[in-house]
């Protein structure tokens, strides 16, 4: 199995455990809908990533676009999580317009997916 699929899986793990993390602070924690959001994000794309390198490891999307669009899952969802986990505990955000930019290029990576699939493969 590829470095790059192995990376991926461990960072699919590392994600769905934070998901896990906190859904649980956000379940005790007053206030904590923001982590409720954090958590969902983490958790539906740790399986997403998980999905795309099944199928990029069957050949059933095309390499690059797909690599790049499992790639995008991984750094939009951390972008997304992280900014709303650090208003909660923090107070401040993680840069200005961090969760909109996590959620534009979750839709982009989702499109990139799309393109994958349909895209020719050599």
């Amino acid at each position: 199995m590829p470095r790059t699929f192995r990376l991926l899986i461990g960072l699919a793990g590392l994600m769905g455990a934070a998901g896990v993390a906190l859904a649980a602070a956000a379940a005790h924690g007053a206030g904590a809908s923001q982590l409720a959001s954090a958590s969902a994000m983490l958790l539906f794309h740790a399986t997403a990533i998980l999905a795309g390198v099944a199928l990029l490891a069957r050949g059933l999307l095309h390499g690059g676009i797909g690599l790049a669009a499992t790639y995008g899952f991984v750094i939009a969802a951390g972008l997304f999580a992280s900014d709303l986990t650090l208003r909660q505990y923090a107070g401040h955000a993680l840069f200005a317009y961090a969760a909109p930019t996590g959620g534009t290029l979750l839709i982009v990576s989702w499109l990139a997916l799309s393109v994958a699939a349909v895209w020719p493969r050599k």
